[in-house]
């Protein structure tokens, strides 16, 4: 009777009944490399630093719109809040002079709608809410802890 040898499982060359150690497979292809004229290189790479998957602008305006939705919750908690946007555009009003820039003039008119409306909109995540948000009265709705926490939470 005839017995078939057991086909090999895995990948590579069959088994040949004589493994060679790692470190001798080593010395050997070394040794091959020395005889076709090859010298060894053996140098260090400087330690490159990963590139960053969001820029820090992206993490600032992921900053800035957390902090209006913090603002946006305590406004809606407490109504009342919905004054300091409000003063503060009244001030920056009086010191643009004549003429006021666009940004304000955009903002007066936002902040004349119902809350509801001013709430969606300092809280959505389009690029016209990012825009806005860069030239936000809604500064000092916030006290400092609730801005330390946010700032610690979107460290770069």
């Amino acid at each position: 009777m005839r017995t078939v040898p057991p086909k090999s499982k895995g990948r590579g060359r069959p088994r040949t009944g004589n493994p060679i150690p790692p470190a001798e497979r080593m010395r050997r292809m070394r040794a091959k490399r020395k005889a076709a004229g090859l010298k060894p290189f053996v140098s260090w790479l400087e330690k490159v630093p990963a590139p960053a998957t969001y820029s820090s602008h992206r993490i600032l305006d992921a900053r800035s719109l957390a902090m209006h939705v913090v603002a946006a919750e305590k406004i809606e908690r407490d109504p009342s809040l919905f004054n300091i946007p409000k003063r503060n555009l009244e001030r920056w009003t009086a010191r643009s002079g004549d003429s006021p820039p666009a940004w304000l003039t955009e903002w007066r008119q936002i902040l004349r709608k119902p809350w509801p409306v001013v709430a969606a909109l300092i809280t959505e995540l389009s690029e016209n809410a990012t825009r806005l948000r860069q030239s936000s009265p809604f500064a000092g709705v916030l006290n400092p802890v609730e801005r330390r926490r946010i700032y610690e939470a979107f460290r770069p």
